[in-house]
């Protein structure tokens, strides 16, 4: 079990009330497709990902990073019991999609790149993104709880 700190918690409650899952969604998993094009392969259904541009104007794309993100709603309501939160969807991407786990950790680090350039310094200090990192390493290691 994860121990989180009242400073660590208010930090994570903080930067996720400001965090719109509209806008920093599509573009982390934008950025994820094109810094990481290896990862492309798990969205094949998704049409035209040929360039940074057509990934970034991709209606799939933006649909999925909102889910994706949205999905971080579930960690942030379950803070102290991330891994059953998350355990169906280890699931479903280890035996039905088939995703290479450390791809978790490259989206991870796009979502963080994501809010400290929305947010800057000001808000994005170095105590929330110790928090922030801290809550989605935990996310990351739950995702990949089920693999083999």
């Amino acid at each position: 079990m994860v121990e989180w700190t009242d400073a660590e918690r208010s930090a994570i409650a903080g930067l996720w009330g400001k965090i719109s899952v509209d806008e920093m969604g599509p573009q982390a998993l934008a950025r994820l497709l094109i810094v990481a094009p290896w990862t492309q392969r798990h969205f094949a259904s998704f049409g035209n990902l040929s360039s940074p541009a057509a990934i970034m104007g991709n209606p799939k794309v933006a649909a999925h990073g909102r889910t994706v993100m949205g999905g971080l709603d579930r960690a942030v309501k379950n803070l102290d019991n991330i891994k059953a939160a998350y355990a169906q969807l280890s699931k479903l991407h280890s035996e039905k999609l088939h995703v290479d786990p450390d791809n978790f950790v490259l989206l991870a680090d796009c979502i963080t790149v994501c809010a400290a350039m929305k947010f800057g310094p000001s808000v994005f200090t170095p105590d929330v993104q110790e928090a922030w990192q801290k809550l989605l390493c935990v996310v990351v290691a739950a995702l990949r709880r089920q693999y083999h």
